[in-house]
């Protein structure tokens, strides 16, 4: 699905992201994690276009898209949400939804005169596709609630949800899990589990939480100061020595716990 290849992103003499090579396949759950610094964030906004990288390739289903714009990659099927969500906290979280497909009638002046049997008949549509989002999610409580209103796992689970108002080939979720409570966690994972296992949706996500990791993900990738630490099964990840110094400076398995 997506393969990167001998990345670099340079901000002045800091290596951000330092040669990074990877592969993410098709169908999986990919977790990424390593401690704060480790580049993972920027990872992310190098594949997703909001950094061109210094050098190296990023490539989706055999095509080249480095550099290419975070709009031209929506279009191809790479969607990402945010540590901060990202939401239109005016409209409601049916609205927030509906926003989402693109080059509808109504945004064009001439069909918005011309045609407006059409425009209504493309908005039931994507209304009634909002409302099969908000029943997945489980937010019907809150689907007529301004955005703005939400709790932070509210928001998250908005954020998810407009990810599944298009046609997805890959999602990138940065830090899901932070400031959400156990409950709406484990809603949200139930949610992502469900699309990768009955939609066929490849997800990657940058997790500090290793329980949230261990029941959602496989592989495991660990990054370090810029480059890849480790790759492997959770269990291989939890035991390897120099992902734990990466942590916490020492090679003690046993202080690893649930930190990631």
């Amino acid at each position: 699905m997506l393969h990167i290849s001998d990345l670099y992103m340079h901000f002045g003499g800091i290596r951000a992201v330092d040669g990074v090579s990877l592969t993410i396949e098709s169908g999986t759950i990919t977790g990424l994690i390593g401690p704060n610094g480790a580049g993972k964030t920027t990872l992310f906004n190098v594949i997703a276009g909001v950094h061109k990288p210094t050098s190296g390739e990023v490539w989706l289903d055999g095509e080249d898209i480095t550099g290419l714009p975070p709009h031209s990659l929506f279009h191809k099927g790479m969607l990402r949400t945010f540590q901060i969500a990202h939401e239109f906290s005016t409209l409601t979280v049916r609205e927030n939804l509906m926003m989402v497909p693109p080059q509808q009638s109504g945004e064009r002046l001439m069909d918005a005169w011309l045609r407006p049997k059409k425009i209504r008949a493309e908005e039931m549509n994507i209304g009634a596709r909002a409302d099969e989002v908000i029943e997945f999610l489980q937010i019907e409580a809150v689907a007529n609630e301004l955005a703005g209103n939400l709790s932070g796992g509210q928001k998250k689970l908005l954020e998810l949800g407009r990810t599944m108002m298009v046609d997805a080939k890959i999602v990138f979720l940065d830090e899901v899990g932070a400031g959400v409570n156990r409950t709406l966690l484990h809603v949200i994972g139930d949610a992502v589990l469900r699309l990768n296992q009955e939609h066929g949706y490849t997800f990657c996500m940058i997790e500090h939480d290793m329980e949230f990791i261990s029941r959602l993900c496989e592989p495991v990738i660990v990054m370090a100061e810029g480059q890849i630490l480790a790759t492997g099964s959770v269990e291989s990840i939890k035991n390897n020595d120099a992902v734990v110094e990466a942590y916490l400076g020492t090679g003690l398995k046993n202080r690893v716990g649930n930190r990631a």
